[in-house]
């Protein structure tokens, strides 16, 4: 049984309002005093909140703009603790791979927030590029490599073998070394979700930077709420089981943030 709210000015609006199944237009805050919050499927602890944001794609100024937000609303809104988590996809179709990974590389950009950087399906396959899978290369040049490799000044036609030599070592260990999964309080984050099925410590690396279809078509209980992105939408996805946040930042769509705390989800988005 869910604990009462201890908003009671929102007690009202929510009591009438089911936990959401459909991926309708949802309030997107493009300021934190404009943030509106909703039932969300799962609950974070007391005094705790997860700032989370989906698929980046090299959009740097969009990330620095939505950091800003977060920021803002810490200010406004002061909380004991709390995490901002990337779903990954840094890099790839916008045009400041580069200036992405530099950002994050330097820490938390939000005083008193701790940071996690998950792996996405586009840095997974740099890295097995790097590490020497000749299919992973082809597909990663033809997923926006080339314009990654550009915003690191090198030339599209640089062989393979001489990219990890040619990149900012600290910017490939930053790669090699991006988390699969988080939790917290009732959810769980991954990029693209998990497999239907598989308990949460049996997921896999393809599992969690890869899966699509069988995932988001499934409507059972997975242990947890996952968090992702990686299936891009045009309004945030908010179902019982997952909450989708790849709104298309890297195709011209928004950066968008979701903001979870006690029962509730709040979106910001630049």
């Amino acid at each position: 049984m869910r604990r009462p709210l201890r908003r009671p000015a929102m007690r009202a609006a929510l009591d009438s309002t089911a936990i959401p199944t459909f991926s309708g237009l949802r309030p997107m805050a493009g300021s934190a005093g404009a943030l509106q919050f909703m039932r969300a499927p799962g609950r974070m602890p007391p005094n705790r909140r997860v700032y989370a944001i989906g698929d980046i794609h090299g959009h740097r100024d969009k990330l620095t703009a939505l950091h800003a937000l977060v920021a803002a609303d810490m200010a406004a809104r002061p909380v004991r603790s709390a995490v901002l988590v990337h779903l990954g996809d840094y890099i790839d179709q916008g045009p400041d791979s580069a200036g992405v990974v530099a950002l994050l590389l330097a820490g938390s950009p939000v005083a008193g927030v701790t940071i996690v950087n998950l792996l996405g399906d586009h840095e997974r396959m740099l890295v097995d590029a790097l590490d020497g899978d000749r299919a992973a290369a082809t597909d990663w040049l033809w997923a926006g490599g080339k314009e990654a490799l550009g915003s690191w000044g090198l030339d599209a036609t640089l062989p393979r073998e001489a990219w990890e030599a040619s990149l900012p070592t600290g910017h490939v260990a930053w790669l090699r070394n991006l988390a699969l999964s988080h939790r917290e309080g009732d959810y769980v984050f991954a990029h693209a979700g998990i497999r239907p099925g598989a308990p949460l410590a049996e997921q896999t690396r393809d599992d969690l930077t890869m899966v699509r279809q069988t995932f988001l078509s499934s409507e059972q209980d997975h242990g947890a709420v996952v968090v992702h992105g990686h299936s891009t939408v045009s309004s945030v996805t908010i179902a019982p089981n997952r909450i989708g946040l790849d709104t298309g930042a890297g195709i011209g769509g928004r950066l968008t943030c979701a903001v979870l705390e006690d029962d509730l989800i709040g979106l910001l988005a630049v």
